[in-house]
């Protein structure tokens, strides 16, 4: 059973982002606004978005904003899914257009409604994103289709830069914080994917904090990097809201840094490992 740290724990200076402020910020909300758009910024309630707008940085999420899942950790809302926009491909590669990106990031909400489980708007938003912007790398963060490997090569067969899909936490605590997902199935998802495109990086991430021992997030470094990922993300969970799982403890950046010294060891060509670290959180620099 998981506990919660003391209600009357203060979050540490280092979870301490800035709110969001400054033009960069404000014309890319109003971007997003106009071209009808969603970013998991915004609906994952993300520390980092702030920094990232400023940067004239964005995380696209594709096929709505209401997810099949239930996760007990993620702000994404819930729910009956929406209608799939076949325009949102042109939409989402029209802002990156705007914002002059040369690294895009797209990622969805789980589509557990859908039999492909949204590759085919992953794929036509790559396309879309390839022919508006000519040299623009794409990186996909992508739900585990449900184990489809027709799903994940329909993506793969659109060439993305870089293949993400996130594991997010340790084995023994799937039940409570992944509801419907699969840690071998996520594993095996990230090796067909590298099995159809050997030449395109792949890459993962998990949450710290939810009840986790160093041991068991030493081993599924260990398990990823047998699977071939490239890859590596390391953040602190932070609580969405009091309906969310609860943060066990808060995790110092000593450990972080020593857990990207091993990653390194282990042979990831590249690691993001901090509190406010994301799965999209300065993506660009690993390639």
């Amino acid at each position: 059973m998981l506990v919660s740290i003391s209600p009357s724990s203060e979050r540490p200076a280092w979870l301490r982002a800035p709110a969001p402020s400054g033009d960069n910020y404000h014309e890319l909300k109003r971007l997003v606004t106009e071209l009808k758009l969603h970013t998991v910024c915004e609906s994952a309630a993300c520390p980092n978005t702030g920094e990232c707008w400023n940067r004239r940085t964005a995380t696209f999420m594709i096929l709505g904003n209401v997810c099949t899942r239930r996760c007990g950790f993620c702000a994404v809302q819930k729910g009956a899914p929406l209608a799939v926009d076949y325009d949102e491909p042109r939409r989402v590669a029209e802002a990156c257009a705007a914002l002059g990106l040369r690294y895009a990031v797209v990622t969805s909400v789980n589509r557990d409604d859908r039999k492909d489980g949204g590759a085919e708007l992953f794929a036509l938003t790559i396309r879309a994103i390839r022919e508006r912007i000519p040299g623009c790398k794409v990186e996909v963060l992508v739900p585990d289709f449900q184990g489809s490997g027709e799903a994940m090569e329909m993506v793969m067969n659109a060439h993305p830069d870089v293949l993400n899909h996130n594991i997010e936490t340790v084995p023994r605590l799937y039940r409570q914080v992944r509801l419907g997902a699969r840690y071998e199935r996520s594993l095996d998802m990230l090796a067909f994917a590298k099995r159809v495109r050997p030449f395109v990086p792949t890459k993962s991430g998990l949450m710290l904090g939810l009840g986790e021992n160093i041991g068991e997030v030493e081993q599924v470094m260990r398990d990823l990097r047998a699977h071939q990922v490239e890859f590596l993300t390391l953040g602190q969970y932070l609580r969405p809201s009091a309906r969310h799982l609860p943060i066990i403890r808060y995790v110092p950046q000593g450990e972080f840094d020593d857990l990207k010294r091993l990653g390194y060891e282990l042979g990831f060509s590249h690691v993001e490992s901090g509190p406010l670290v994301r799965s999209s959180y300065h993506a660009s620099d690993a390639v």
